[in-house]
C-alpha cells in the first residue's frame, strides 16, 4: 500500500514540474512577443556618429577588395558634368580664388521661338583627385598643402565613404575654416569620370596603393590601363597636370612604369622635379595603407 501510493505520487509529481515547464516557457515566449512588438514600434537607432563628430574606424571597416567592374547599378551619376553643382554637397563654404578653382562653362537653352542662348556661368569644381582614398589620410593632408585647389577623394565602398565624410565634417568643426576645400564621392572612376569632370580641368590625380589584382584574370580591373591613361590625359590640364602613383608591390610598380613611360600623353618626372614636389612626400606618408607599410618596415614604390 505504502509503495504503490509513492508511485501514484511521484506521477502526480512529474505532471506538476511538466505543467510548471510548460507555464514558464509559454510565459518566455510572451516576453519575447511583448519585447519583439517594443522593438518594431520603437523609433528609429542614432546614428553610429552624428554629423561634426569624429567617426571610430572600427564602427566602418570593409573589405579592401572590391571588383570595380561589377555591381555598377547603385551608383548615382549625372548625364554630363554640366548637372552638377559641386558648391551645393561638396564645397558650400569654400571661397573660390583666381587661380584654378573655378571653371567657365556655357550652357544652351532653347526659347519658344526655336533660338539657341548661351549662358555662361562661374562654378567651383574639383581640380585635384585621391583616387581610391581609402579613409581620408591624403585627402585631407592635401586641403591644408594645396590651400587654393579643391580636393575630391572617390572611394568605391559606400561605407567608407561615408568614414571620410564624417571625418571631413568633423576636422571642419574643429578647426573652422578649414578643410572647405575637401570632400569625398562615392563613385567608380573605371566607369563614370566623363560624367563627372570637364577635359582638362584636373591638377593633379592620385593613385595611392591601388588594388594589386594579382590574378592574370583580373588584370583589367587595375587602375592603371592604357585605356584609363588615355582618360587621364583627357582630363589633366596640358603640360601642367600630374599623375602620381605608389604601391607596396614591386610588380604592380613595373606595371605602372610598363604602361605609363611608352604612353604618348605621359612622361616621366626626374628626381629632381619629384624633391621639389611636396605632394610627393605627402603621398609617401600621409595615406593609412603608407603609414601601415611603413610599420611594416616595408618598400614603397
Amino acid at each position: 500500500m505504502t509503495e504503490s501510493s509513492t508511485k501514484i505520487h511521484n506521477k502526480n509529481d512529474k505532471k506538476r514540474s511538466l505543467s510548471k515547464i510548460n507555464n514558464e516557457e509559454e510565459e518566455s515566449n510572451d516576453k519575447t512577443l511583448i519585447s519583439n512588438t517594443t522593438i518594431t514600434t520603437s523609433t528609429a537607432p542614432t546614428p553610429i556618429t552624428e554629423d561634426g563628430q569624429m567617426p571610430q574606424k572600427k564602427f566602418y571597416r570593409s573589405r579592401a577588395h572590391c571588383n570595380p567592374l561589377s555591381h555598377n547599378n547603385s551608383f548615382d551619376y549625372p548625364r554630363n558634368p554640366d548637372r552638377i553643382d559641386w558648391s551645393i554637397d561638396h564645397y558650400p563654404n569654400f571661397v573660390p580664388t583666381t587661380t584654378n578653382t573655378t571653371t567657365t562653362t556655357t550652357t544652351t537653352t532653347t526659347d519658344g521661338d526655336g533660338d539657341d542662348n548661351d549662358d555662361e556661368s562661374t562654378l567651383v569644381v574639383p581640380t585635384v583627385l585621391d583616387i581610391g582614398c581609402g579613409f581620408g589620410g591624403l585627402t585631407i593632408a592635401l586641403s591644408t598643402l594645396l590651400p587654393h585647389e579643391t580636393i575630391l577623394g572617390l572611394e568605391i565602398r559606400a561605407k567608407v565613404t561615408e568614414y571620410v565624410r564624417l571625418r571631413i565634417l568633423a576636422c571642419r568643426t574643429e578647426d573652422p575654416g578649414h578643410y572647405e576645400n575637401c570632400s569625398v564621392m562615392r563613385s567608380n572612376t573605371m566607369k563614370f569620370m566623363p560624367n563627372l569632370f570637364h577635359r582638362g580641368s584636373l591638377e593633379k590625380i592620385f593613385l595611392c596603393f591601388p588594388d594589386p589584382h594579382f590574378k592574370k584574370k583580373n588584370h583589367p580591373r587595375r587602375i592603371v590601363s592604357e585605356r584609363l591613361l588615355s582618360e587621364y590625359a583627357y582630363f589633366l590640364k596640358p603640360n601642367t597636370g600630374r599623375l602620381y602613383t605608389i604601391t607596396d608591390v614591386e610588380d604592380l610598380h613595373k606595371w605602372h612604369l610598363e604602361k605609363c613611360r611608352p604612353h604618348p600623353m605621359f612622361r616621366e618626372l626626374t628626381e629632381e622635379e619629384c624633391a621639389k614636389d611636396p605632394c610627393v612626400k605627402a603621398m609617401y606618408g600621409e595615406t593609412e595603407e603608407g603609414k601601415k607599410v611603413e610599420r611594416a618596415g616595408a618598400k614603397k614604390y
